[in-house]
């Protein structure tokens, strides 16, 4: 079912199409609903749609030879996922599920591609996304590296942090910050490569200390006490 051009414009990556070709991408694009644990994408599954995701918050993951759950990204509200695969032709390198209920509109891969392909600035923009990417794994990466686990959680907390004041154009230097939709435990091991139980032993030595605390779906954070132990481990 076709949606209305305006959703398009909810979304960066689709803000520069002109007017025409948001009005013919809209009649091909469709609203997508997806379950908290679903899965959104399977991995080396033909690429169909690109997805924005218009409210929920999706998680990248991949699996290892023995069968371990690998977190690689939390994909926000006004993201998207595909652009690889949409890019190079090639299958979906990672799964995408559903960390809570979401709702995503899949634009056609193929007409989307053969539009950025003519317009510059919508090229310009997935360019950007991608490089934005790369340098969010490589940060990942060396959070990977860290052996002491309140170190290496803090780290990645600070890490989810500045990505969401990125993408909400908030200052990322305020004492004190709000993380909305802050992740589940189990969500945070599999980015940390921790086990569920030591993330939580974590995260009470951080609420005892007045580090973070929760406020319902989302977590109050001191950041420059958490940027401390992130360097320290103290």
């Amino acid at each position: 079912m076709a949606i209305h051009p305006s959703l398009l414009q909810q979304f960066p990556l689709l803000r520069h199409l002109s007017d025409p070709r948001q009005r013919q991408l809209a009649e091909q694009s469709s609203l997508g609903n997806f379950a908290r644990r679903e899965v959104v994408v399977e991995k080396h599954a033909e690429l169909r749609n690109l997805g924005f995701l218009l409210e929920g918050r999706l998680q990248v993951v991949d699996f290892t030879l023995d069968g371990r759950e690998v977190g690689l990204a939390f994909i926000e509200e006004g993201a998207c996922y595909g652009e690889v695969a949409m890019l190079d032709g090639l299958p979906h390198p990672e799964f995408v599920i559903a960390t809570r209920k979401s709702q995503v509109v899949l634009v056609p891969a193929r007409a989307l591609r053969a539009m950025v392909l003519e317009e510059p600035r919508v090229a310009e923009a997935i360019l950007l996304n991608l490089a934005a990417r790369v340098r969010q794994q490589a940060a990942q990466r060396q959070l990977l590296s860290i052996t002491n686990p309140l170190q290496r959680v803090s780290a990645q907390m600070l890490l989810l942090l500045k990505r969401g004041d990125a993408e909400r154009g908030r200052p990322a230097k305020a004492a004190r910050a709000q993380l909305p939709l802050a992740p589940t435990h189990q969500e945070l091991a599999i980015m940390v490569n921790l086990s569920r139980e030591t993330v939580t032993r974590v995260f009470q030595v951080l609420q005892s200390r007045g580090v973070l605390d929760r406020d319902g779906e989302s977590m109050l954070i001191e950041v420059q006490a958490l940027e401390e132990l992130a360097r320290r481990g103290e």
